[in-house]
């Protein structure tokens, strides 16, 4: 054991030591392993226990991480069950990115904490702690030991079937699996952007895809729908996604990367035809141009000044994949610091339907109006939109979002 907590107020060397032996076990740990692991660190600070939970994909509830005993460490905790998002403490934490804390019934300045825990900006779940008392670890060492669980999480999503069974609440179908391994991290941010996405169904999503990527001073960005809600669709979908990307790592522009997409599913499909719709995008980061193509896709909105609105038009070309020679026309539009722009397919808008009226695009931009207001973070925003859109579907989505 790297040590434990003397009762007096932990020094910077003390949480040194413990991330520093966190991150030197972490090397060989399997997912099981590191509630404990983390704990026997963290004892070193006044931290008496740690629980971490794992986001599921609908990100509905939070799931306690399945806990074996470290060597040398304190016994695993058991009982735990899975936490409602929208109805806990532990899920307000992970909505509002806050670090939460409340002393407990036991007294002697014990304090149970719930910190979020972040790969970059995408949250992956949240991080229980107790702390001993007086002199125990503050907000700031918790912030910096969640920073370094989630850092060893993020290493796993990818090595371990664990982890994606315990995000997944059922099944996801062949189609899904392709999209979801193939997107990028679902938000990202720097110091001037945020991104953010979220598909749906999620365990059965077939032809919707997103890309994006920040090289310098650029941001590329891409949304994708696929004739079709099968198997076929997913496999178009995830062809020009690794269409886009390999061509754009060539520096190609956006017209030419659409071209590019289109001779890959001519070639590929041949007579059967296969399309995609879509809208690809670059946006300077410097001087705010953001510049797009559009494919037979429902066009961009751009919201303004938290309450305005409009449809960003361009000249569609055809679908890519359908080789009908219409021409590709790259629009620009300049952007102002604090615009939103939402691109989306049309299992967004076209929610409701048969159960009542459709979401539509006005519902679609007062929804991320009236959230953006309460000061909400974008991954919030859009997991409150998709359960609305859910919920207008009864539950089971007809198209995919």
């Amino acid at each position: 054991m790297e040590g434990s907590h003397t009762g007096d107020t932990p020094t910077a060397g003390d949480v040194e030591i413990m991330l520093a032996g966190l991150l030197r076990d972490s090397h060989t740990l399997t997912l099981d392993r590191l509630p404990a692991v983390v704990a026997k660190h963290a004892a070193r600070v006044g931290i008496e226990s740690v629980r971490v939970y794992l986001a599921d994909l609908q990100q509905r509830v939070l799931r306690p991480v399945p806990d074996r005993p470290a060597a040398g460490g304190p016994p695993p905790e058991t009982g735990d069950v899975e936490l409602r998002i929208d109805t806990t403490p532990a899920g307000r934490s992970f909505q509002e990115l806050r670090v939460l804390a409340a002393p407990l019934k036991e007294g002697r300045g014990r304090t149970r904490w719930w910190v979020p825990l972040l790969d970059g900006a995408e949250r992956l779940g949240v991080m229980r702690a107790v702390t001993a008392g007086p002199g125990a670890a503050d907000e700031r060492t918790l912030r910096e030991l969640a920073s370094v669980v989630a850092l060893i999480l993020t290493g796993m999503k990818t090595r371990s079937d664990t982890y994606r069974r315990l995000v997944c609440s059922r099944p996801v179908n062949v189609a899904g699996e392709l999209q979801w391994r193939l997107a990028p991290p679902s938000t990202v941010a720097t110091g001037t952007l945020t991104v953010g996405a979220i598909m749906e169904p999620a365990y059965e999503v077939g032809g919707d895809a997103f890309d994006y990527a920040v090289n310098g001073d650029t941001l590329h960005l891409a949304v994708f729908d696929a004739m079709g809600h099968d198997v076929s669709a997913g496999l178009t979908a995830a062809f020009a996604v690794s269409a886009l990307r390999a061509n754009r790592y060539r520096n190609l522009d956006l017209a030419a990367c659409g071209e590019a997409v289109e001779r890959l599913l001519i070639e590929e499909y041949g007579e059967e035809t296969r399309f995609v719709t879509a809208i690809m995008a670059e946006l300077n980061l410097s001087g705010g141009t953001f510049r797009w193509i559009n494919h037979g896709h429902l066009p961009p909105v751009v919201i303004r000044g938290g309450h305005r609105s409009a449809i960003l038009e361009c000249p569609p070309a055809h679908p890519m994949g359908m080789d009908l020679g219409l021409p590709v026309t790259v629009c620009e539009e300049r952007l102002e610091p604090g615009d939103q722009v939402l691109l989306y397919t049309d299992g967004v808008v076209e929610a409701g339907g048969r159960h009542g009226p459709e979401f539509g695009l006005p519902g679609l931009v007062d929804f991320v109006v009236d959230q953006s207001a309460t000061g909400l973070p974008v991954p919030e925003i859009l997991r409150r939109l998709i359960k609305d859109v859910v919920a207008r579907h009864r539950g089971r989505l007809g198209d995919d979002a």
